[in-house]
């Protein structure tokens, strides 16, 4: 009888610890839907506007006070360059219609921004293209608190390569200076390092493996893409800065490795061209992508442009998506934070417009600008 009693005993005790491993796996997975984004989930995902096919989005850029700043992708061949996106989804030029349109007899103008930053004094540096073989590029930076232009920074050649492409960059006050991708045409890629102070600029990492593409191709919706009609391979795009200006990251478009390397050796001019790309560290994996922003701790979220995903890769360099939505995030962009750890998102359906496309524009209205929680924070307009 004893014997039996304590079987009874061991069975129930052997039960109330199946119950507590059930709790608390629940609990645990619990914790991780709630903390951590699922892959296909798009419930965290908010749409701040949606733009008709004369509003096609490029990057986005937002000023400490809130304003929400975007290119328009000239892919589309959109009329403004750059316009300002107020609460309720409407665009005005910015600064002003002369500004964002075709530079006029003067100069004044933009021929095509893509990559444009708010910094923390409400500074907008737009990064704008050659407009042909030969001719500059140029920085142009608007006060947004004085409503005035701030600076004019021109980017001659040889700093630009021969068949430019500027594309995105990235802005450091802690040591006045400016990192420019120049895409290119691909095994020229590099990144531009713009004293600030001087206005002196340096052409750097012209062909390093961290900054040309790789030989794989750009998939999207079960299509390979083309450009030029040859299949789209993409060097040094995407670039983006830490919120302690310690860390300049970076990748090719077109490549499976995200880069970074310190502020520090970007800017030491006595470093040899070996000696600065033995500088350059692998920071992990990651799918092609257009546009990148990095949190304080590390985590560099990704827009991946042939999952149309948006990803994140940790300070462990490993690689994962957050959200997925083959509609809502057709070709994601650019990314911004704003003030709330939000971070900003523009999707463009680039696979869609004609140099992309043989030709031909199959945007599918509208566009979209989102955003989404950010897993840490960062640096509004970073």
């Amino acid at each position: 009888m004893a014997n039996y009693r304590i079987l009874i005993k061991v069975r129930r005790l052997s039960r109330f610890v199946t119950y507590l491993v059930f709790v608390a796996t629940v609990i645990i997975l619990f914790s991780l839907a709630v903390d951590d984004p699922v892959v296909g989930q798009t419930d965290e995902i908010e749409i701040v506007a949606e733009f008709p096919a004369e509003h096609p989005p490029g990057n986005i850029a937002i000023t400490p006070k809130g304003r929400l700043i975007m290119s328009q992708h000239q892919f589309y061949g959109a009329p403004l360059r750059v316009v300002e996106v107020d609460s309720d989804g409407n665009v005005t030029p910015f600064p002003n219609e002369t500004w964002s349109s075709q530079p006029n007899a003067n100069g004044v103008g933009l021929n095509t921004v893509l990559g444009l930053r708010s910094d923390k004094n409400g500074i907008v540096w737009m990064l704008d293209r050659s407009s042909g073989e030969g001719q500059p590029g140029k920085i142009v930076a608007w006060d947004t608190i004085d409503e005035e232009l701030y600076r004019v920074i021109y980017l001659p050649q040889p700093i630009i390569a021969k068949s430019p492409f500027l594309n995105d960059l990235a802005v450091d006050l802690d040591h006045n200076a400016i990192y420019i991708t120049d895409t290119a045409s691909g095994d020229d890629s590099a990144l531009i390092v713009v004293d600030l102070n001087t206005g002196f600029s340096r052409r750097v990492l012209e062909g390093d493996s961290s900054t040309r593409p790789e030989d794989i191709p750009m998939v999207i919706d079960e299509r390979t893409i083309t450009l030029a009609g040859e299949p789209a391979k993409v060097g040094a795009n995407p670039i983006t800065i830490d919120p302690n200006n310690e860390w300049v990251y970076y990748a090719p478009m077109s490549g499976t490795s995200l880069y970074r390397i310190s502020t520090k050796d970007l800017l030491d001019e006595s470093l040899s061209t070996e000696e600065l790309s033995a500088r350059v560290q692998r920071y992990g994996d990651k799918p092609i992508c257009d546009g990148i922003t990095v949190d304080g701790a590390g985590n560099v979220y990704i827009t991946a442009i042939t999952d149309n995903a948006i990803g994140v890769v940790d300070n462990n360099g490993k690689y994962r998506t957050l959200y997925q939505d083959d509609k809502l995030l057709s070709w994601t962009d650019g990314m911004a934070f704003s003030d709330d750890n939000y971070i900003y998102v523009t999707v463009s359906q680039l696979q869609n417009s004609p140099p992309l496309n043989n030709g031909e524009n199959d945007f599918q209205a509208p566009f979209y600008l989102v955003k989404f929680p950010a897993l840490l924070s960062g640096e509004v307009g970073r």
